[in-house]
């Protein structure tokens, strides 16, 4: 395979040099300049700060689909809320490492309109954006078991979360779904599971990179079995309802978003408000606690910590050794924001659907390109269109895909990144592009295709 890819970009070498968007000279020397070993493996960030490089030297803007940020404008709800909170003086005061309670009463208020899960306001718990959320909870439950050594990825996924656990030195497996859809799922995932070193999985729902979404069905196999050898489930909901196949944006009605806590009574939930209120910036998210767990018992946590009480040990020992609190004042943006979806009187969904509209324009000229969707269905079920969508083309690794693709102005990363094994494919993001910028993308993945043999 790789004596294919290496003649590949052989026989197109002096097409691409002659006919690229971005003056391949350009991009051939700031590659060079950086170092990376390899372009394809880079991280998101060093990805992001080669094509800053790119852009400054050649005076061309790319089309960046490398980061999941975030295209749209915060919203006002919270930085009036947030500005106010400053105003009043909290600037000056530490917040409780718990939080504040008008956040904590409207976190509960929101899990129970929009999943329909009861879980009690202690069990509530923000913190500084759920990749943190995701960090203190390896952490905790890492630590819980010392024959529970390992922590287990439902893959593709955020590349950042298998970093946290290189820097916590905690292991890790991982299952690439591609394959393992629906019943399947149910033997794969029993095979990880009975060997008894699991103490927690972790999936996002929709996913990150793929925009796969798991069925009731796959939910049901992931709880009960998450049950049946007391591996504890962790569901980051950074995407919270915006499998825009269904409409998840009344509170309080049917239907509610698909949740593994549905089918287990031990199991952990992220929501970030990065996403769903483009309130990236701030850094604010929340951790949800089942109150079964919550109340549960680890006598090996008392190996690191003062309390082998889960719930407390989550707050008062890895909360509060990773950021003593939330910001003050961006706990009440976020609060604000919770009352007014719960309220009825911000339909955050509305807002975010562009995203959903942005993918399918963008997958169709991909398509027309020659390039093919990696992920593509849910169980059966076309998958949705959202934040992301994943490609590849035919004889390119998505390693090698992502640095040609640089040539053309194009921002990507590769599914190398996220725990994959699907090597040929690379991540897109939609939320940077913007719609004027369409017509170009679709021009240099013309001249893409072209280039490298397309009719």
């Amino acid at each position: 395979m790789k004596e294919v890819l290496e003649n590949n970009l052989l026989q197109t070498s002096s097409d691409i040099r002659i006919n690229t968007p971005i003056d391949f000279n350009i991009v051939k020397q700031i590659i060079a300049e950086s170092k990376l070993p390899k372009v394809g493996k880079a991280s998101i960030r060093e990805i992001r700060t080669l094509i800053n490089s790119i852009e400054k030297a050649s005076g061309k803007k790319f089309v960046r689909m490398e980061m999941g940020v975030p295209g749209l404008p915060a919203s006002l709800i919270g930085v009036n809320a947030e500005i106010e909170a400053l105003n009043k003086g909290v600037a000056s005061s530490y917040p409780e490492i718990e939080g504040i309670p008008e956040l904590k009463r409207e976190i509960s208020r929101f899990i129970k309109l929009f999943l329909d899960i009861n879980v009690e306001e202690r069990s509530c718990i923000p913190c500084t954006g759920s990749t943190s959320g995701s960090f203190i909870s390896f952490m905790t439950l890492g630590r819980s078991d010392q024959k529970k050594d390992t922590i287990l990825f439902l893959d593709p996924g955020f590349p950042v979360h298998k970093m946290q656990l290189r820097v916590l030195g905690i292991k890790q497996d991982n299952i690439d779904v591609y394959k393992f859809r629906g019943e399947k799922l149910m033997d794969k995932l029993e095979e990880k599971l009975k060997a008894g070193n699991i103490s927690c999985l972790l999936y996002s729902n929709p996913n990150n990179p793929s925009w796969i979404c798991f069925t009731e069905k796959e939910l049901k196999i992931i709880g009960e079995l998450c049950t049946k050898y007391d591996v504890i489930p962790i569901e980051d909901l950074a995407y919270f309802n915006m499998d825009f196949r269904k409409d998840y944006s009344h509170p309080g009605k049917e239907p509610h978003q698909p949740t593994v806590a549905k089918y287990c009574k031990d199991y952990m939930i992220l929501v970030s408000g990065s996403k769903i209120f483009s309130y990236a910036g701030q850094r604010i998210g929340c951790m949800i606690i089942s109150d079964s767990l919550f109340k549960r018992d680890y006598p090996d946590l008392k190996r690191f910590y003062a309390s082998s009480g889960f719930g407390h040990t989550m707050i008062y020992g890895s909360a509060y050794s990773v950021s003593a609190g939330v910001t003050h004042s961006t706990q009440y943006a976020f609060a604000a924001l919770l009352k007014a979806v719960n309220d009825g009187d911000h339909n955050f969904i509305e807002e975010v659907k562009v995203y959903g509209r942005r993918a399918k324009i963008m997958k169709k000229m991909f398509l027309d390109s020659g390039f093919r969707i990696v992920y593509d269905h849910d169980d059966g079920e076309p998958i949705a269109d959202g934040f992301y969508f994943t490609v590849a083309y035919d004889g390119y690794s998505g390693e090698d895909l992502v640095e040609e693709l640089l040539y053309y102005g194009i921002s990507a990363i590769s599914l190398s990144n996220t725990g994959s094994l699907r090597l040929e494919g690379i991540r897109a993001c939609v939320s940077l592009v913007a719609d004027s910028q369409l017509p170009e993308l679709e021009e240099r993945l013309k001249q893409f295709h072209l280039n490298h043999n397309g009719k």
